[in-house]
Formats: structure tokens, C-alpha cells, sequence
């Protein structure tokens, strides 16, 4: 299995993958979190042109798609609950869709965390696999954040310290 940095070339089979996703959230009680196009194709390139965004591939077989940078995510400023830490610099994983690989989340956590400490991500209320997939991996809900379009969604913090402190 390797992660790539996602290219052009990639988009329409990105645009397949995400709708796969939007309909795995709609089936699982979730259809509010994304629609029917986000995103749109217009952010993945977007996403493309910063180097944000990352393929899970095995040989040629996409397995899914997330984006991650280290950073400060504006959304992120205004927290109606409190940050774990109030490091200015962390990791932020966004838009994650698999192609159905169980442990999927698991890869991604794995890879971000080798490039920042302290990983954060929100998702929709509705999300139960995400929200669960976030519990088992040591993320913890910190309150609500509001999205750039107003949605709200809960926010959760991982940071290294903290997980491996509690595994002892």
C-alpha cells in the first residue's frame, strides 16, 4: 500500500470515489454531511494544485482519497468547547472517502500522524462510522466548529502524547 499526492490525471476517478462515498453516508443515515456533489470538482483541483491531496492506492487499485496539510484551519479558530492543545501548528485531515477497505481510517491516521502530532478533523453528528473510526483511533471530540458554509459539525483532537500516554 503507498500513499500518493493525487494528480489531474486522477480527478475523474476521484469525482467516481466521492460519489461512492456520498452514497455510502446517504445509506448510513448521513446524507446531510456531503449532498450530492461535494465536493465539487473545482476543490479537488484545488486541493490538487496545493498538494494536499493524497491517493491510498495498492499497485493501481484506488483505495481511497483524503486531504491532509499542517496548518491552521480557519474553521478551526472558534471552538463552542476547547482544543486539546493550543498549538498553532497541526495536522488536518479532510474530505477522507475509501473505496470500502475495512481500516481504511486507520492507514490515513497512520500516515498523518508520521507528519504532525497533533492531527484534528471534524465531521458531521450523523457520521456514526466516521465518529466511531475517530473513537478507536485515539481522537477526541473537543466541541462544535462551524463550517466556512455554516454547517455545524463536531470537532475532534489527536494528539501523540495523549494517545501513547493512555496505552501504558
Amino acid at each position: 500500500m503507498e500513499v500518493v499526492l493525487a494528480k489531474e490525471k486522477d480527478l475523474e476517478a476521484l469525482l467516481a470515489l466521492y460519489a461512492k462515498a456520498r452514497a455510502f453516508m446517504r445509506e448510513h443515515g448521513n446524507g446531510g454531511q456531503w449532498g450530492e456533489s461535494y465536493p465539487p470538482r473545482s476543490l479537488l483541483l484545488e486541493d490538487i494544485a496545493k498538494e494536499q491531496l493524497y491517493l491510498m492506492k495498492d499497485g493501481d487499485e484506488l483505495l481511497g482519497a483524503f486531504v491532509f496539510f499542517v496548518g491552521e484551519e480557519p474553521d478551526y479558530r472558534t471552538i463552542e468547547g476547547g482544543w486539546l492543545t493550543k498549538n498553532a501548528q497541526y495536522g488536518v485531515i479532510h474530505r477522507v472517502a475509501s473505496a470500502g477497505g475495512h481500516g481504511f481510517m486507520r492507514h490515513v491516521v497512520e500516515f498523518c500522524g508520521a507528519r504532525a502530532e497533533d492531527l484534528r478533523i471534524d465531521t458531521h453528528r450523523n457520521n456514526a462510522p466516521m465518529r466511531g473510526a475517530l473513537k478507536r483511533l485515539g481522537f477526541m471530540p473537543c466541541g462544535t466548529i462551524t463550517t466556512g458554509d455554516g454547517g455545524k459539525r463536531i470537532a475532534y483532537e489527536r494528539v501523540h502524547s495523549f494517545v501513547f500516554a493512555e496505552q501504558k
